[in-house]
């Protein structure tokens, strides 16, 4: 004799249903980390690959870095004026050709291309949140595309610089996670795009609160972050390091950050 089939209550059911939400509250949040690590992790893998870049071309170029038309002493005549010269996120221009490194709005990376190949490889999957914003704001036209693989900003005061003269490669800053292209500014009080304090004790001031890009913070410390506040992540950033070693540098006001990281030469008073 067969057994009468006996369907669910709604107990049963509301039980099964308790259960398979606190299963996923509990999966939710290392879900949620183990993608943010592999975000990291690609960038990290992104950085060491541009590294790897630089090291080949300065063997093809007597060890001197490429200029990125940084207001320095490195340029005979020196450059008096920012021009815009790989100080931007564009890789081409409006018509669709590819763009050189001293045009204007030109991304520094287009200094590399013979050498890393992949215009991928410049960027971070983290920074593609802030991509949208940054775009509207430099009048790329709004189109976050366009700048996808745009998310490193360079040291612009290695720009030109023979790398022979420079000791200590392993504490030399070339590139990490930033939303300004090219930074160059460490020690302008009220507009510093640089890790390391300016004169007024505090980086980055042109990104914090009343900055003139304090909406763009966010997407400089942008990996594993914790906190939601405007002007504190929690989080951290990637750094490419002139030997070619990547590492990561958590949020910090500039504490245990040093300018001769930036300025081996000390040629930037």
């Amino acid at each position: 004799m067969a057994r009468p089939s006996r369907a669910f209550t709604l107990i049963e059911l509301l039980v099964v249903i308790a259960i398979i939400a606190l299963l996923m509250a509990i999966l939710m949040p290392a879900l949620g980390r183990a993608k943010e690590q592999a975000r990291d992790q690609a960038c990290k893998g992104n950085l060491k690959t541009i590294g790897l870049g630089v090291l080949m071309y300065l063997q093809d170029t007597d060890f001197v870095m490429p200029n990125m038309y940084t207001r320095n002493v490195n340029i005979t005549p020196p450059i008096p004026n920012d021009l815009g010269r790989s100080n931007g996120h564009l890789w081409w221009d409006s018509a669709g050709r590819p763009l050189r490194p001293y045009d204007d709005y030109s991304y520094w990376g287009i200094a590399y291309m013979d050498y890393v190949k992949e215009k991928k490889v410049f960027g971070c999957p983290a920074f593609r949140t802030y991509c949208e914003m940054i775009a509207k704001d430099m009048l790329y036209g709004g189109d976050p595309k366009l700048i996808f693989t745009s998310a490193y900003g360079v040291n612009g005061w290695l720009s030109a610089e023979n790398t022979v003269r420079i000791p200590r490669h392993s504490e030399i800053v070339v590139s990490h996670d930033h939303v300004e292209p090219r930074f160059e500014n460490g020690n302008a009080a009220g507009n510093s795009d640089s890790l390391f304090p300016s004169s007024n004790g505090i980086n980055l001031t042109h990104y914090r609160q009343n900055g003139g890009r304090a909406r763009w913070y966010r997407g400089i410390f942008r990996h594993n972050m914790t906190r939601r506040d405007e002007y504190q992540t929690g989080g951290s950033l990637n750094v490419l390091w002139l030997d070619d070693h990547v590492s990561t540098i958590q949020e910090t006001n500039g504490e245990g950050v040093l300018k001769r990281w930036f300025d081996p030469l000390n040629k930037h008073p």
